[in-house]
């Protein structure tokens, strides 16, 4: 299983990015550690990385009204990740596209 489940690219983190143009959030597995997290940028994306700050969520409960009646379900819990590069590097999520 893959340590780095994908980039996240929201209006909030972009906003993060733009204000510390060296931090960038992934969605990663929920047993990475933050030695394996930055092992594994550092093979992607070949930057070095200064720091790895990870946070755990809980899954939020979600209801939906619909013809058949209600609803009730759960959204999976999830594992983020902030990680900080070293100054003066990049990373580009858009250059395999």
């Amino acid at each position: 299983m893959s340590i780095l489940i994908k980039p996240i690219i929201t209006e909030k983190q972009t906003e993060i990015t733009e204000n510390m143009p060296n931090r960038y959030g992934f969605r990663v597995s929920r047993d990475a550690n933050k030695i394996e997290i930055k092992n594994a940028i550092k093979k992607l994306y070949g930057v070095d990385v200064k720091s790895v700050n990870t946070m755990n969520y809980d899954g939020k409960r979600q209801v939906r009204y619909t013809k058949g009646g209600v609803i009730r379900g759960r959204k999976s819990a999830f594992k983020k990740a902030v990680v900080t590069i070293e100054e003066g590097q990049t990373i580009d999520f858009y250059s395999n596209i």
